[in-house]
């Protein structure tokens, strides 16, 4: 039987929420939440009552005190607040808004000078095995081609600024960006998390190419992975449900932290 996990939950929205549902229902036991990090302390605390969960509320820079394991579930905003007391602690932080590590890299080099761990919790992207494993003799080319519903784009700066119709999405395919992983992740930073995990995992966040389509006629968000390279040819489709809560977000998410979680102390590791 594999070692139980202590993890402190960042950001105790939608998704962090919904990673305690799961590890307080989970008959495992594999998983225990230690603390919570909350902006907002009362709706935390309701949250918390709901969900029959009796850990201290505290603050970013108190977590690392509590576990060994900080989960950012924040925003992009939050991020930097929550990432760097963990990793200068010398803690393993696993992070989803890894979109914000585009204007964060320095944050790397902390988690290599404090002998800590940075993790991407990516399993809502396709393919990272093999591209990792491809990397190690070189690749050619990656692209991710996502399609993403009109409603998740409509407050985005980028959106207004260029006055692109969303409505028309709702009934046909609408071309918006066109880019590097960088600049997706600088223009859509709620959105593209996957784009800087995909070129940190690949050839980088300068050669990674992104294109992002409007489709409403989608049930959610689709990523398409095509990657090619002298030994191995590589197209992987994933498309994703909404999450019931925020349909920004997709369901997958909180199982892809808390597989992150799992592999911690299991016993066998699968995937390179």
């Amino acid at each position: 039987m594999s070692r139980k996990t202590r993890f402190v939950i960042a950001g105790f929205g939608n998704v962090g929420q919904q990673v305690a549902e799961y590890v307080v229902r989970d008959e495992t036991r594999q998983l225990e939440v230690a603390a919570i990090v909350a902006r907002d302390r009362a709706k935390a605390r309701a949250a918390m009552r709901e969900l029959g969960l009796d850990v201290p509320l505290v603050n970013a820079l108190e977590a690392p005190d509590h576990a060994p394991v900080i989960v950012e579930a924040g925003t992009h905003d939050s991020f930097r607040d929550i990432v760097e007391p963990g990793l200068r602690a010398g803690a393993h932080v696993i992070v989803i808004s890894s979109g914000a590590l585009a204007a964060n890299l320095d944050l790397i080099d902390l988690a290599e000078e404090k002998h800590a761990r940075l993790q991407i919790a990516s399993g809502t992207l396709p393919g990272l095995d093999i591209l990792r494993a491809a990397r190690e003799t070189g690749i050619d080319e990656v692209r991710l081609v996502t399609s993403v519903l009109p409603q998740s784009l409509e407050k985005e700066r980028f959106i207004r600024d260029r006055s692109i119709d969303l409505a028309r999405a709702m009934h046909c395919r609408v071309p918006i960006f066109q880019g590097t992983a960088r600049e997706a992740a600088q223009h859509f930073p709620r959105h593209f998390n996957v784009a800087v995990a995909l070129g940190l995992a690949g050839i980088g966040l300068d050669r990674t190419v992104v294109d992002i389509s409007a489709d409403g006629r989608l049930p959610g968000v689709r990523h398409t992975v095509h990657v090619r390279s002298p030994d191995v040819t590589l197209e992987m489709t994933a498309s994703h449900v909404p999450s019931e809560r925020n349909n920004r977000t997709s369901r997958i998410v909180a199982p892809s932290i808390l597989a992150a979680l799992r592999r911690i102390h299991a016993p066998v590791h699968l995937g390179s």
